[in-house]
């Protein structure tokens, strides 16, 4: 069986970052190499012969996910139907939620990524951070058992489960509601701007979203698809919570997911 245990110089080079994750979480290891391994990339552990990354965490996280979920919507929401029960899990158990909640919580720094895949936005890439973030709940799970993940995961996820029961069937898709969002409050539909970085085996994509001259939404992901949702799912916070629409020269929110490194 592969060992578990990170490596000294992993876990000192994550010190700083992995300690802001924690607090972050809310949740104290009792076996720091728990949140060591959810943090190691496959990509890090070629370049450090290191023979665990945190696929298996992952694994085990993502069953966890799905069964907190689908027990948290069975038991709160009895009106609602086998059908869509099963949306609404698919609306929140998702590479885009997860990844918008992992950059909350500050998972991207904390990640121990080789020096290619950091290079090109990894640590900000949404199937690293979703990947990452599940294997974090596998970690807690193995650490402190079923109550302390399904208590991590709930505060983490909650919110968002109110709100995809709130929008009803078809609420995840962000650029649906975001296009009626948009009409309804500036009478303009919003329009996208990607650009494709990376080799054709690996490709990475970056939208942003306007409505008119502003920008309301940056997103990455492995497909036009997937970025646009992401940066659609920025832009429905931002136009729903009243944020102050953004100039497009003046704007805070970083368009690409290099910009976003450095930011």
């Amino acid at each position: 069986m592969p060992s578990t245990t990170s490596t000294p110089g992993q876990t000192l080079r994550n010190q700083p970052a992995s300690t802001r994750l924690s607090s972050a979480l809310g949740y104290t290891f009792n076996d720091d190499s728990l949140l060591d391994l959810a943090l190691s990339h496959r990509s890090w552990c070629a370049e450090n012969n290191q023979v665990a990354s945190n696929e298996r965490l992952e694994f085990l996280g993502d069953a966890v996910l799905g069964v907190v979920v689908a027990d948290e919507v069975y038991r709160h929401y009895p009106e609602l139907p086998e059908g869509s029960l099963a949306k609404l899990r698919a609306g929140v158990v998702n590479a885009t939620t997860l990844a918008e909640v992992a950059r909350e919580i500050g998972l991207g720094p904390a990640l121990s990524l080789g020096k290619g895949e950091r290079s090109t936005g990894g640590d900000d890439k949404q199937s690293i951070l979703a990947d990452a973030l599940e294997a974090v709940f596998g970690a807690v799970y193995l650490d402190g058992g079923m109550n302390a993940a399904t208590a991590l995961i709930l505060s983490l996820l909650s919110d968002r489960i109110a709100e995809t029961v709130r929008l009803g069937p078809g609420g995840s898709d962000h650029k649906t509601r975001l296009q009626e969002l948009a009409v309804a409050v500036t009478a303009e539909p919003p329009n996208y701007r990607v650009q494709t970085s990376g080799p054709d085996h690996a490709r990475v994509f970056d939208a942003e979203v306007f409505v008119g001259e502003n920008k309301l939404g940056t997103g990455t992901g492995t497909s036009k698809k997937e970025a646009e949702q992401a940066a659609a799912a920025q832009a429905v916070r931002a136009l729903r919570t009243d944020q102050p629409l953004q100039d497009t020269e003046d704007s805070a929110v970083p368009t690409t997911a290099t910009e976003r490194r450095a930011s």
